[in-house]
Formats: C-alpha cells, structure tokens, sequence
C-alpha cells in the first residue's frame, strides 16, 4: 500500500524561553554559537529536504549495506527495498518487531498503517527523530541502521502510533501496544504522555514516562530515565520536559514539575523541584550549579551538543 506523503514545507523548531528567565543565543550551529542574545532561539532545521528525499537516501544506504554484506539482502529487500515508504516500512518493521502467537504481524501491520497514513504529524516526526539521532549520536553510522537497529527510535514511533490510539479513546489497543513496546525493547512509555518531535532517547533501556508527562522537542533522554509521578493520586501528576533539554543516564524526574527549555539534568540525579531555563541541576537531591540565587546559564543547547560535563567541574572537585 502506498501512502501520500505531504510535501512538507521548510520547518522552523522554537525554543520559546520563560518570560522570567534569560535569553537564549541564536545558533545556526548547534555547536557554534554568537553572543547575539535574542527573546527567543530559532533553530533551522538544516535537513529542510522533503521527506521523500530520506527515504530515498535510506534506500540507497540499505543497497550499500547489502553491495558490503550479501547475506543480508533478503534481510533488507523485506524490510527496506520492497516499500515504497517510509510509512510502509515502518508499519512493517514494527509490526513484526511487536507481533507474538496470538496478535499476528499482519493485523498490526494494517493497523499501523492506517495510523501512519491518517497522521501525517507523526511522520514528520518520525523524519525529525531520525535526523536527531543521526545528527546527536556518533555511534550511528547511518539513518537506515538508526531505523533498524535503535529500540529507542522504534519504541519512541511505536508509541506516537499509540498515543494517536488513545486519544481517539481506542485505549485497550494503546495499552496493549504500551505492554509489547515494554516487553520487546524493554522500557515503558504509557500512551496518554505526549512527546514532541527530534527526539532521541539514547540506549533507552529502563525509560519510564508516565501518563501526564509531556516532553518538548528536540529532547535528549538516556537510558534509566524515569519521569514519573509521587503518591498514588490520579490527575496530571508527571513531569513536564521543556525543548531542548538534556536529562543524563539514571535521572528521576518526579512529580508535575517543570524541566525548563535548554536545561541540563546530571546523570543520576534526583529532580523534585521545578528546574529553571538553561540551567544545570545535578545531584540527589538535584542542586542547581552555581546555587539557586545565581545558576549558571548554559549558552548551548545541551540536548544538542550532548555534552553532560560542562559547567560540572565548576560545582564539584571530586576527582577519582
């Protein structure tokens, strides 16, 4: 089946800073940035190629694997070079992943599709995760190897297939989808939580995000993240993830709390309170680097240049 994809027009991701807070450098580099300070930061997504042109760059990449590896030619002939898109193969390639005995591919498969055809939204998405993985990870060699080898991008599509599920109040499907995902790649993301575009979730093992959460876009979670709630009272009860965030390995983030855009979480910490705009909280309980009256603000987007030591060694002198 071949699904129409639109022609999407140049898009332009925003970082909308807190009105209390500083302002953001504008970059046209994630990684260079001038001393420009503007309301606002604008980040140009530099792939502003159509959609179609990916997935033809992804065909091409998978031709090359198979010209390396011969074996794997069948491999990537089902996964890759029979379809015609990108929708087509990802509804395939999830659905085998997430199928058992008793819920056969095929009926995922026509029901993912169906998402995928519907929501366009989603696969936009989908193109801008990719790239994010690409562009933020190096131990990805390519975007085909990403779509078929990372879980975290894959839980990370299964799960917007799902939560288009829920909120169509179709629940015992999005559920059921919740339960697979965890089982298979071995994190846990309820449906009802809703997750902006260009993410990456690095690793992705032991991920948990509750129902209410919400996370921005171009976010960068890695694995044991828990973005959970406190007690067992119902209603909006989970952490909310500004763009641009950066949360490191083995962070807890609790509770309806707010994560500001471009802020950095330390691997391991414990985060109970909100934690202002392009600022760094490390520790359990989490501290703000630089103290609470003066944090030091972080002039780079931390989930794009993933770098989870600067600023650090100025809040601690530990030394092994």
């Amino acid at each position: 089946m071949t699904a129409c994809i639109q022609r999407s027009r140049p898009r332009v991701l925003e970082f909308e800073c807190y009105q209390n807070y500083g302002n953001f450098c504008r970059s046209d580099n994630p990684d260079q940035l001038s001393c420009k300070p503007i309301s606002k930061i604008t980040i140009h997504n530099h792939q502003d190629d159509h959609d179609d042109d990916l997935w033809l760059k992804m065909k091409d990449e998978a031709r090359s694997d198979v010209d390396q590896e011969p074996i794997l030619s069948n491999y990537y002939f089902s996964l890759i070079l029979s379809h015609s898109s990108i929708e087509s193969a990802l509804a395939n390639h999830i659905s085998m992943k997430l199928s058992n005995l008793s819920l056969p591919s095929a009926t995922l498969y026509d029901l993912f599709l169906g998402v995928l055809t519907e929501d366009q939204e989603i696969v936009r998405a989908v193109i801008d995760d990719l790239r994010a993985v690409k562009e933020r990870d190096p131990a990805c060699i390519s975007y085909v190897h990403c779509f078929l080898n990372f879980k975290g991008f894959l839980a990370c599509q299964a799960h917007r297939i799902a939560h288009n599920l829920w909120v169509k109040d179709r629940k015992i499907l999005a559920l059921l989808i919740q339960n697979r995902v965890s089982e298979v790649f071995a994190l846990d993301i309820h449906p009802g939580a809703r997750i902006g575009s260009g993410i990456m979730l690095d690793h992705a093992t032991g991920v948990v995000i509750g129902e209410t959460a919400v996370i921005g876009n171009n976010v960068s979670i890695l694995h044991n993240v828990t973005l959970g709630g406190t007690g067992k009272s119902g209603g909006d009860r989970h952490p909310k993830i500004g763009d641009g965030v950066l949360i490191g390995a083995g962070t807890c983030v609790l509770g309806n709390i707010r994560i500001g855009d471009g802020a950095k979480i330390g691997a391991g910490s414990v985060v109970l309170k909100d934690v202002p705009a392009r600022t760094t909280a490390v520790g359990n309980p989490a501290k703000l680097v630089g103290g609470k009256q003066n944090p030091v603000k972080l002039d780079k987007i931390p989930s794009l240049t993933m770098d989870h030591v600067q600023h650090v060694n100025e809040w601690s002198n530990y030394v092994i």
